[in-house]
């Protein structure tokens, strides 16, 4: 019974070395490669260029492409079935989607439900979905709680990684009144504003 009891003990503990390893193997990884899936929101400046850049400043080597038209919406890629090809590829560790502000009732039901089939075929692939938050135009901007909301909720309901890009834009505007992240068509970001929104996504993806 002692030579069992011994040997169970013994088991368990090479058991939980060999996986404390595997955890620190993980951890330790420094280059990945990240899907970006959006619109015109996300390409320009240029995003993924920009998380690039910031993440190699932090140590961090990132690989990045970038699927992404005007006016496309989660469900449009999807319906193409690109972004499909890639995930099954498993060449990707991230996959970060983006679509308009989605505020109201049917851009809810889109961040949800749509992003729900990209995470239930991520989940096969050992890849994390991620949802980045966007903001609203100017024109708009009283809905800005909305989009927070709803990115919010469609994220922990699909268990999946919040890139609160909107959420840090929102913050700064309301304590400084200061419009900067906005370009000059008072919806698409300036490059400043892309900027911080690389650093947000490279900072919440990595914990720095």
């Amino acid at each position: 019974m002692k030579k069992f009891i011994l040997l169970l003990i013994l088991s368990v503990s090479v058991y939980s070395n060999i996986n404390g390893q595997e955890d620190v193997v993980k951890n330790d990884k420094t280059e990945f490669n990240i899907l970006f899936v959006g619109n015109s929101l996300t390409y320009t400046n240029d995003l993924p260029q920009l998380v690039k850049k910031y993440a190699k400043r932090k140590g961090i080597k990132i690989k990045t492409k970038m699927i992404a038209y005007p006016n496309y919406a989660i469900i449009d890629h999807w319906n193409d079935g690109k972004i499909q090809k890639l995930i099954v590829s498993k060449t990707y560790d991230y996959v970060i989607i983006q679509q308009g502000p989605s505020s109201q009732s049917e851009g809810r039901k889109m961040l949800i439900e749509d992003g729900q089939k990209i995470s239930n075929l991520c989940a096969l692939y050992d890849t994390k979905l991620c949802y980045f938050t966007v903001w609203p135009s100017l024109n708009y901007f009283y809905t800005f709680d909305g989009v927070i909301k709803n990115h919010r909720d469609a994220a922990d309901i699909n268990s999946a990684i919040l890139l609160p890009v909107g959420e840090v834009w929102k913050n700064y505007i309301d304590t400084t009144d200061d419009k900067q992240y906005y370009g000059p068509d008072g919806f698409h970001p300036s490059k400043k504003g892309s900027e911080v929104a690389a650093q947000v996504i490279v900072e919440h993806l990595f914990q720095l």
